[in-house]
């Protein structure tokens, strides 16, 4: 999504119905707000590990009221943000802590997303959805040939997924493989 564009979380649950919280994963680099002034990025950043972090909601909001102590005169709007959507946000704090990492860990992801935008917005229209997932399909098949970094206790964290998502994550790879 667009960084600058409104986000209606009942109209993506709309679309995504399985989709358990929409704003986790709009918001899952947790300083996207913070890091536009350059001067204090380095110590934001910082100050709200503690918030994603934690080990549960409860000490996560403790430590994002002591980060709207610190930052929230100068950086209102975000931490306002933070705030106003903290009951949807939470529920991050569902997930193990090896897949709350994979989420927070955006750098991978958003240059996966990068390649796939690259390849989808020279195409122009698509005969059918199943076209463009096939493509989609395409861009990652080729992607994963150039990671050569793992991530962290990856295997345990597909089979947490897989116990929390099995059946979904099942699904989704017969859909894309066509099976």
């Amino acid at each position: 999504m667009p960084r600058n564009q409104v986000v209606n979380f009942s109209e993506i649950s709309t679309v995504f119905p399985k989709n358990q919280n929409p704003a986790l994963y709009y918001s899952s680099n947790p300083h996207e707000h913070a890091l536009r002034v350059r001067e204090d990025k380095k110590a934001v950043i910082a100050d709200l590990k503690p918030v994603y972090k934690a080990v549960n909601p409860e000490q996560a909001y403790e430590k994002l009221l002591e980060f709207d102590d610190k930052w929230g005169k100068k950086y209102s709007l975000s931490v306002k943000s933070w705030m106003d959507n903290w009951v949807n946000l939470s529920t991050f704090f569902e997930f193990t802590a090896e897949i709350r990492k994979v989420i927070y860990t955006t750098n991978a992801i958003e240059g996966m997303h990068r390649q796939i935008r690259k390849v989808t917005k020279t195409k122009g229209a698509f005969t059918s959805d199943q076209a463009l997932l096939k493509l989609v399909y395409l861009v990652v098949r080729d992607l994963s040939k150039k990671w050569t970094m793992s991530i962290h206790n990856w295997g345990l964290t597909m089979s947490q997924l897989y116990i929390k998502f099995g059946e979904r994550l099942q699904a989704e790879r017969e859909f894309f493989l066509g099976g």
